[in-house]
C-alpha cells in the first residue's frame, strides 16, 4: 500500500482537522498527504510516511522502523530475505518446531538461577527474532502457494481400486 493510500485510510478514522491542529500544520497539507504524488521528485509535501520510508532506505538501519513500531506499542520483525522455495511441508514445519525448541532452551538456561541478566535477555530476544523470522518465511511460503502441488496440470492421484471378494453371485 502506498503512503497516500495509508493516509487516505487514516483520514477515514481520524479527522484531518484534528491532525492538523495537533501537529501545527495546515489542513491542506494533511489532505495533500492523502493524494497520489505528482511526478517523481521529492517535494516538501512528502508525507511523514514517505520521509520515514526514505530514512529507512538511506540509512538501511532498522532501528528507525523499531522506533516507529514502539510508538504504537509494537515491535519490528524483519521479513526473511527470501521466501523458501517449494519444498516438503513436513521438514519446513519441523524447522519451526526446532526454532521454537531452541528458544525455549535459551529461556530455560537463562532462568535456571531465577535471574535473567541483560546478556541473557539479549540472547532470548535474538532467539525470539530468529523464531519469528523463520515462522514468517513459512507463512509467506504458504501464502504464495509454495506448499501446493508442483504441477497443477497433473490430476491428483486416484486411490488404487480395491479388490472385492466375490460371493459367487
Amino acid at each position: 500500500m502506498d503512503s497516500h493510500e495509508v493516509m487516505k485510510e487514516v483520514l477515514k478514522k481520524t479527522s484531518a482537522k484534528q491532525i492538523a491542529a495537533e501537529m501545527g500544520l495546515s489542513l491542506s497539507l494533511i489532505y495533500k498527504w492523502a493524494e497520489p504524488p505528482e511526478g517523481d521528485s521529492a517535494t516538501a509535501t512528502n508525507s511523514p510516511l514517505e520521509r520515514v520510508g526514505q530514512l529507512l532506505r538511506v540509512t538501511q538501519d532498522t532501528r528507525v522502523a523499531q522506533w516507529v513500531c514502539e510508538q504504537s506499542d509494537g515491535f519490528f520483525i524483519r521479513n526473511p530475505h527470501s521466501v523458501p522455495a517449494a519444498g516438503p511441508l513436513i521438514p519446513m514445519t519441523n524447522d519451526i518446531v526446532q526454532e521454537f525448541a531452541d528458544m525455549l532452551a535459551t529461556i530455560a538456561k537463562s532462568s535456571a538461577d531465577s535471574v535473567i541478566t541483560k546478556e541473557e535477555a539479549k540472547n532470548i530476544r535474538r532467539r525470539w527474532e530468529q523464531l519469528k523470522s523463520v515462522t514468517e518465511g513459512f507463512v509467506l511460503a504458504a501464502e504464495t502457494g509454495s506448499f501446493g502441488r508442483m504441477n497443477t496440470d497433473v490430476p491428483p492421484a486416484q486411490p488404487a481400486p480395491s479388490s472385492k471378494i466375490s460371493n459367487g453371485r
